[in-house]
């Protein structure tokens, strides 16, 4: 867990047009990066020194938080990350092997030579990205690549499907791209999914694109079980 002096990462710039969405998306990376962990409490008191805004904007932002599914409040205990079992995280990499897949399809289909240009450029910054240690700066080049990859695809309800999942989708993929060794199998992923979709090439392309949904999702669900098993462990002993 990241240390308080770490927290500049998230105070929230005043000058944003939509503040209480400012403060949202500030204690949705905290999670996302590793700040705070599923299960861990969130004190408003800390919340607030975080992010540098009062109590009513980060119960505000926890309130968002929560129809997300990133948290979850338990009675007497207050605001607390969400955790994901193996079995639901099997449930979302099911679907969205299946929506991605679709999505890489009608790219391939369907993008401009723009949106295609865009998704290189997307892939060489998700690429410079691992160059540092930044998991947050790393998450957003991930999230950047796939928001191309959406627009390229053109297809609205495909893109609020995906969405519907957006926060639980990002809390796995920030444990898959932790995994140690999996960052260059991702990369060297998504580059073969590009080759397939400069080539226009459609089948080849939902290929690809599920194959990288496959992958991250052994990682992430065998480290759930992982730790789902230490905490038998823990009860047993």
């Amino acid at each position: 867990m990241k240390s308080p002096e770490d927290d500049d990462d998230f105070k929230v710039h005043r000058v944003a047009a939509v503040l209480r969405h400012s403060v949202t998306e500030s204690i949705r990376n905290a999670i996302l990066a590793g700040r705070f962990h599923p299960g861990d409490r969130l004190p408003e008191r800390e919340l607030c020194e975080m992010t540098g805004v009062s109590r009513t904007l980060v119960r505000e932002a926890l309130r968002q938080l929560e129809t997300e599914r990133l948290i979850k409040v338990i009675p007497h205990r207050g605001p607390v990350v969400e955790t994901i079992t193996p079995e639901q995280a099997d449930g979302i990499y099911r679907v969205r092997e299946e929506l991605e897949g679709l999505a890489s399809q009608l790219f391939a289909q369907r993008a401009t030579a723009r949106q295609l240009d865009a998704l290189k450029a997307a892939y060489a910054e998700l690429e410079a990205s691992w160059s540092g240690n930044d998991a947050l700066s790393q998450l957003k080049a991930k999230n950047n690549f796939y928001r191309c990859l959406l627009e390229g695809a053109g297809n609205e309800a495909l893109s609020n499907s995906l969405r519907l999942l957006n926060s639980q989708i990002m809390l796995l993929r920030s444990m898959s791209m932790a995994a140690p060794g999996r960052a260059a199998k991702s990369l060297a992923e998504l580059r073969d999914l590009l080759k397939a979709l400069e080539a226009k090439d459609e089948k080849a392309a939902r290929r690809a694109g599920g194959r990288h949904v496959r992958n991250a999702a052994a990682v992430a669900i065998g480290l759930l079980r992982k730790a789902q098993d230490g905490e038998a462990a823990q009860k047993k002993a």
